[in-house]
């Protein structure tokens, strides 16, 4: 997600995946879609080697945000809560409120599927004309 929300990258993968593995093939197909980002926050799955890997590989500063360990209850988390409010929306589409999918590459389509309903709502509550597309010519 970036910071508005809007998902730049989707992997699905077994649960028998660790979240470093699984982390490093999402930073790098990141990097490869969005050269521009250097910053990525993550949360407490993501430590050790990995952030080593984003500075010397990809050269992505990867900031581990954690709960502090003095904090009881409830504590919202810098950064954090943008992520749990992008899936709040994901999870609104009932394709992903259950495990349908069978097949990784469905899996991910339907989270783009699902991404795609926010953003859209944003372009038509911005009160902007649509774009108009320019007729050419016939070769």
């Amino acid at each position: 997600m970036d910071t508005l929300g809007l998902l730049l990258a989707v992997i699905v993968t077994a649960a028998s995946v660790k979240d470093n593995d699984a982390g490093r093939d999402l930073l790098e197909q990141l990097r490869a879609e969005h050269h521009r980002i250097t910053l990525v926050w993550a949360d407490g799955a993501y430590t050790g080697w990995l952030v080593t890997f984003a500075h010397a590989v990809l050269t992505l500063a990867l900031t581990v945000v954690k709960r502090s360990d003095d904090a009881k209850g409830f504590v919202v988390l810098p950064r954090r809560w943008v992520v749990e409010r992008s899936f709040s929306w994901l999870i609104r589409a009932r394709r992903l409120a259950r495990d349908y999918e069978t097949r990784i590459d469905s899996a991910e389509a339907m989270a783009w599927w699902a991404a795609s309903i926010p953003a859209t709502r944003r372009l038509a509550r911005s009160g902007r004309p649509a774009p108009r597309r320019v007729k050419r010519p016939a070769a």
